[in-house]
């Protein structure tokens, strides 16, 4: 193979590659709206809010997360930690269609919680012998894991008429 045509088909790789990566990410939340529960006199002010997602492998699943927000001078330039505080709630909003191998567990949400250590994960959990999907959010922190936790079930059933 000419050196020409190896560099070529390595960038199409690269670009493939960086493709599925992007494709296989967790999904971003829609933010639903905040409520503020301290005031802070200089900075943002110290927030729950809640934002809303679709499972991206499975439809007629959205969830909603709650998380505290730090305000301050140190939220409002992004440096601040958030508290691990949340909860999490996920429905069956539409037919749930399951896609024909469904891993036993796998990462839907991802949201970083401070500027580098820290993020909420919600993980899918399918329980096969009942029939369903399980969400399971977690604060997981870089070097000392925090063991906050929020789980809520969908059992996948009919919609409607089907």
């Amino acid at each position: 193979m000419a050196e020409g045509q190896g560099s070529k088909a390595r960038g199409r790789r690269t670009v493939a590659g960086l493709l599925c990566t992007l494709m296989c990410l967790p999904v971003v939340a829609e933010e639903v709206g905040c409520v503020t529960t301290e005031w802070k006199l200089i900075g943002a002010n110290h927030r729950v809010c809640v934002a809303s997602f679709h499972d991206p492998k499975i439809p007629g699943v959205t969830c909603h997360v709650s998380q505290a927000r730090t305000g301050g001078v140190s939220g409002s330039l992004g440096l601040a930690q958030d508290p691990s505080q949340f909860s999490l709630a996920c429905r069956q909003t539409g037919p749930i269609s399951l896609p024909a191998k469904l891993p036993k567990e796998a990462t839907v949400f991802t949201e970083d919680t401070s500027i580098v250590f820290k993020e909420t994960r919600v993980v899918r959990l399918w329980d096969e012998a009942n029939r369903t999907l399980v969400y399971l959010a977690i604060s997981r922190k870089l070097i000392d894991g925090a063991p906050a936790n929020s789980v809520s079930t969908v059992p996948v059933m009919p919609w409607g008429g089907q």
